[in-house]
């Protein structure tokens, strides 16, 4: 490797980062089965209703401020000027309190018309949330300013173990206090419904729509007492968001704290004139709006499919909003929450990248950032097609080892099926918007995410309206969106750096080598669950004996694919966190 590419390492920093988001969405998945098994696919639907109501807040307020804020002092630290990056961090911690204040009112106030029915107080429990994540987001933006990923991290990591707790224990509280002072009408698993001991009704009688989904028709009073054990466990879950914040906001802090000293002996030895907190607000906000308009935009498209489902299911077809909840809980707190785990990878690639672009291009060296980008790029799509792949051949078997409730493992699996392909979209046009805001086009990719968000409104419009397709309408708008993005993207910063993508190693021959892959799980897991006695719905045991030798087989077949067909270099691979032992056993096994 180059001494530059050894003192950026910019891909061990994304290794941690990554290593970290892929261990919180693993937690949030083991954390989301017994969840769910509290509240329901019902209490699903409200939970992730309100949750993408307060993202969409989080995201014109707080969310950005980490890459933002790490933009700007990367630039400030590449000329040592230790003195005004202090000074970036003091005026951020001022802005998100002021900003952050405000959008935690606004999301308080105005969640009546944002939503309606039990997603409202759902919302209003993330409220507060949205000030802390704000004055977390400086903290973790200062620190990855410095190329210390360390310490977002595990604040990361405790977030989200504090998050699985509480979600947990307040849903579950919560309902026993419900239970405490209503009738406990319940749904049980052979069909009847039960007050309290005594079966009331032997048969809930059910109705199955053309996309498999299974409604129960309950008595006025029986779905009412659903509607508050749903919503009664959405808001224990919304409590258990917000703690994970405050821990993450408490560790950070600290951290801080112990690094204070260090700090400002530093900022004492600097000679550089200080600028005023005026100028430097102008600064940052000339950074953060575009940053916050980027980021909102870009993910405007699950806020605007999740109303425009809810809207149409209610006027066409009369679905009440328990019922269309149910339904697009399976699809947001199942399908779309499994697809999301590799997106951890390109998540965790931009917070990286994005200062070391910066500080490459404030530095006028272009053709560094040039390489960093295909560098980022191709690591990334050297995971990323592989777990889509896999997501797609094996979506049963990953649905049934988290979400165990078999009323709807057969549409969540079809969905995230259907799903798999724009997790290789998401990831790429995720990438490529922090290479433009690293380069200082910070409005391009709002203006690409406006195009891509009008074509798939029109599209999920019309297929919603004129079609059948129910959930499956989301699925091709998420995939007509993140195409589209990935496309409006990459013309973007071929014309605004003069990049030039590599596809054969970067696209081609990953497509290629997991496709023997897919093949291969796939055969594995079906292999052994025929010895084991080939059950539909297996234990989780049986199901699990099948599945992960069939990932850890498939993960084995694709790396010797990719060095057999000379998709990654020795370079490329030593570059991997524990990189130098993988290039060791490719040589034992003569693949180098």
């Amino acid at each position: 490797m180059s001494r530059s590419s050894k003192k950026d390492g910019f891909i061990i920093q994304a290794g941690i980062l990554a290593a970290a988001g892929i261990l919180c969405r693993i937690i949030g998945l083991l954390y989301r089965s017994p969840l769910t098994a509290v509240i329901g696919d019902e209490g699903n639907g409200y939970y992730q209703s309100a949750y993408n109501i307060y993202t969409l807040i989080l995201l014109v307020s707080s969310y950005s401020i980490p890459s933002a804020i790490s933009k700007v002092i990367a630039q400030k630290l590449s000329v040592k000027d230790y003195i005004n990056a202090h000074r970036v961090f003091i005026c951020a911690l001022w802005y998100v309190l002021v900003v952050g204040g405000i959008a935690s009112l606004v999301l308080f106030f105005g969640a009546g018309f944002f939503d309606k029915g039990p997603a409202v107080q759902v919302i209003r429990v993330f409220a507060p949330t949205v000030f802390l994540y704000g004055l977390l987001g400086v903290l973790r933006g200062y620190f990855q300013a410095h190329r210390s990923m360390v310490q977002t991290s595990v604040s990361q990591i405790l977030e989200q173990l504090l998050n699985a707790i509480v979600s947990i224990g307040a849903a579950y509280l919560l309902i026993l206090l419900l239970l405490s002072t209503t009738d406990k009408y319940t749904l049980n698993e052979d069909h009847s419904v039960s007050l309290g001991n005594t079966v009331v009704m032997e048969t809930a009688e059910t109705t199955v729509d053309e996309a498999g989904n299974i409604t129960y028709i309950l008595n006025e009073e029986q779905q009412t007492w659903n509607t508050r054990h749903a919503a009664y466990g959405a808001i224990g879950s919304a409590l258990g968001t917000g703690s994970g914040v405050v821990i993450a906001l408490l560790f950070m802090w600290g951290v801080y704290r112990l690094n204070r000293e260090t700090i400002h002996r530093r900022i004492a030895r600097d000679s550089h004139a200080e600028e005023s907190y005026a100028d430097i607000l102008k600064t940052i906000s000339s950074v953060i709006v575009p940053f916050i308009l980027s980021t909102a935009v870009y993910n405007l498209s699950t806020v605007v499919n999740q109303s425009i489902y809810k809207w149409l299911c209610y006027l066409q077809k009369g679905l009440s909003d328990a019922e269309t909840s149910t339904r697009y809980g399976i699809f947001s707190g199942k399908a779309v929450v499994i697809s999301n785990i590799p997106i951890a990878l390109s998540s965790a690639m931009s917070s990286a990248i994005l200062p070391t672009i910066a500080s490459r291009v404030g530095q006028g060296d272009m053709d560094g950032a040039r390489e960093k980008t295909a560098q980022a790029v191709k690591t990334t799509m050297l995971i990323a097609i592989p777990a889509a792949v896999g997501i797609g051949v094996l979506s049963r078997p990953i649905t049934w080892l988290l979400f165990r409730q078999w009323v709807s493992i057969d549409t969540a699996s079809r969905l995230l099926t259907a799903l798999a392909a724009s997790v290789v979209f998401y990831c790429l046009s995720t990438l490529t918007n922090s290479v433009l805001q690293g380069i200082g086009k910070v409005k391009v990719p709002v203006h690409n995410a406006a195009i891509a968000l009008g074509i798939q409104t029109v599209v999920v419009g019309a297929l919603l309206t004129f079609t059948d397709l129910d959930l499956y309408a989301l699925v091709l708008a998420m995939l007509l969106y993140s195409g589209s993005m990935c496309l409006l993207n990459q013309y973007s910063i071929r014309k605004y750096m003069g990049y030039e993508q590599e596809m054969l190693r970067t696209f081609y021959i990953p497509l290629i080598s997991s496709g023997f892959m897919g093949v291969v799980a796939f055969l594995t897991y079906k292999g052994i669950a025929l010895l084991l006695g080939n059950d539909p719905y297996p234990s989780g045991l049986h199901n699990a004996l099948a599945l992960f030798p069939a990932i850890l087989v498939g993960g084995l077949v694709y790396f010797i694919m990719e060095l057999v067909l000379k998709g990654i270099t020795e370079d490329e691979l030593a570059a991997f966190p524990k990189g130098r032992l993988l290039v060791r056993i490719a040589k034992r096994w003569h693949l180098l």
